[in-house]
């Protein structure tokens, strides 16, 4: 059978619930859905929630609750594996009277006994198709004795050219959309389980039959899935499917080069890892876009206008990518560049909409006042423009901005010892300088300048050292913004109150 070439584009994001949303899931979901705008096509999820045992309610709603975040909405969905099983089992049941399956009795104790053999022999072990050329007499005589039995698939044997009609030739052979042609010998694939002995389907088949049952044109998932691929083509050809197109994408490791997965890393590999510690949503998406996949010019921020108008499956990497969360800043235990991404776009959005963002953070923390929004709005913007340059995450607007917003804030033991602490006359001149501020009117940038200076002045003492200790009295922090630009933001009273309050602490 042939591809799927004229048909107007369908993927779909498959996620298991067995865990959170974990950023190598949700890399996979962005691309798919990235495909699907560009192409005007339709992003389907479907939750494959076959694993009774692990799935749970908790995780379905982590992935929906993930995906939302991240503003990648899907147009059909979800849909859930478990209820389509009648027709897996159908399916199952066409390739068994067709001949592309076979009914096999032997045990687990069977097979673990002839693979232990095959590797004292140093040999690879295949299951052997045992039950393969069972007579009709021998499946009834078993069947009658209660036995139990899984169906496998019967892979043509080309030395043997018992293969089912349809399926005849040396191997199977695809060309994925990254990683080019692929071809696996017939004779190097087993005869594999679609049905086990408790009647329940196994993935290859149900996730096959679920893509022919959503016309899913492009399969877009993990180079994990890659050595699935030729079976799910036996079972396509089989059933009398026509072929999607595969493109399977790199996968995002560890800095220890293995796979990504909450039960190995925890919650930092986790999309709601992010949004508890201030990430925007598209900046993490673009992060994720970057993990095995490049702009034409390497350029590092991609907007989401831009992502969809130049994602193309050409420019995905082979080789595997690595996020390396151990380099990254201890407060943040992420990867470096996800932080630089995040910064930038904090520093350069619109705005009012970070305003809207920041807001729930300073009524979290205690620190918003309804001012803000109203009479004091102006002010609130301007703070907000003059503060975002250093910050890295929403969440810095009420740690780092705290002084900003409030007059209980701690100043950090560095600032202490190395600005307030150094030179004991700031003990008394802090208090002083209070005074000359409060005497400044206007209270503008170059009056508070020239107040400070001519104070250095005539202490005669370099500026840097007053410009320091101010700094580290009015915000408690070691950098920050330009000293006038705080002094003018936090006006006149609370600046004075700052400099008579530290000195106490001297």
């Amino acid at each position: 059978m042939h591809a799927i070439t004229d048909q107007k584009v369908r993927v779909r994001f498959a996620p298991s619930p067995t865990g959170y949303l974990h950023i190598g899931g949700a890399r996979t979901a962005l691309y798919n859905w990235l495909f699907a705008k560009q192409h005007n096509g339709t992003f389907i999820l479907r939750i494959e929630d076959t694993d009774a045992e692990r799935s749970t309610d908790e995780s379905i709603q982590a992935i929906l609750d993930g995906l939302r975040w991240l503003g990648l909405d899907w147009d059909e969905g979800p849909t859930f594996q478990s209820a389509n099983r009648p027709h897996h089992l159908e399916a199952a049941r066409r390739l068994l009277e067709s001949g592309h399956a076979y009914k096999c009795f032997c045990t687990q104790e069977d097979l673990k006994r002839k693979r232990l053999e095959a590797e004292k022999e140093k040999k690879s072990y295949g299951y052997d198709r045992t039950c393969r050329g069972l007579s009709p007499e021998e499946i009834a005589s078993r069947e009658e004795q209660g036995l139990p039995y899984v169906l496998r698939f019967k892979v043509p044997d080309p030395s043997l050219d018992d293969g089912p009609e349809g399926l005849a030739g040396e191997s199977v052979a695809f060309e994925d959309l990254v990683y080019g042609r692929v071809e696996k010998r017939l004779q190097d694939i087993e005869d594999f389980v679609i049905v086990r002995s408790d009647g329940l389907p196994l993935y290859l088949l149900s996730n096959a039959v679920d893509d022919m049952r959503d016309g899913i044109t492009h399969v877009i998932r993990g180079q994990d899935g890659l050595g699935n691929t030729p079976r799910q083509i036996l079972i396509y050809r089989a059933l009398g499917s026509p072929l999607p197109s595969f493109a399977h994408m790199n996968l995002t490791l560890d800095p220890k080069r293995a796979k990504i997965s909450k039960r190995r890393h925890g919650e930092v590999v986790t999309v709601d890892f992010y949004r508890k510690r201030g990430f925007l949503p598209w900046a993490l998406c673009n992060f994720l876009l970057l993990l095995g996949w490049s702009t034409e010019d390497n350029r590092e921020i991609v907007t989401r206008e831009e992502a969809i108008r130049e994602f193309t499956l050409a420019r995905a990497g082979r080789a595997n990518s690595v996020f390396d969360y151990r380099k990254g800043d201890p407060k943040f235990f992420t990867d470096p560049k996800a932080i630089a991404i995040n910064a930038e776009y904090i520093r350069t959005m619109d705005i009012e909409e970070l305003a809207g963002l920041v807001r729930p953070e300073l009524e979290e923390a205690g620190l918003w006042d309804p001012a803000y929004a109203a009479e004091r709005r102006d002010w609130y913007i301007h703070t907000l423009d003059l503060i975002r340059a250093r910050y890295h995450t929403l969440k810095d607007f009420a740690v780092l901005g705290r002084p900003y917003f409030s007059e209980d804030f701690e100043i950090e033991p560095k600032a202490l010892s190395k600005n307030l602490q150094k030179d004991t006359r700031l003990k008394d001149w802090l208090p002083e300088l209070a005074d000359r501020l409060e005497a400044v009117d206007p209270f503008t940038l170059e009056s508070t300048e020239a107040a400070v200076r001519a104070f250095a002045e005539e202490r005669e003492v370099k500026a840097g050292l007053i410009i320091n200790a101010v700094r580290a009295a009015v915000t408690g922090q070691l950098a920050g913004p330009g000293l006038f630009e705080i002094l003018v933001t936090l006006g006149r009273a609370s600046t004075a109150a700052r400099l008579r309050r530290t000195a106490l602490l001297l």
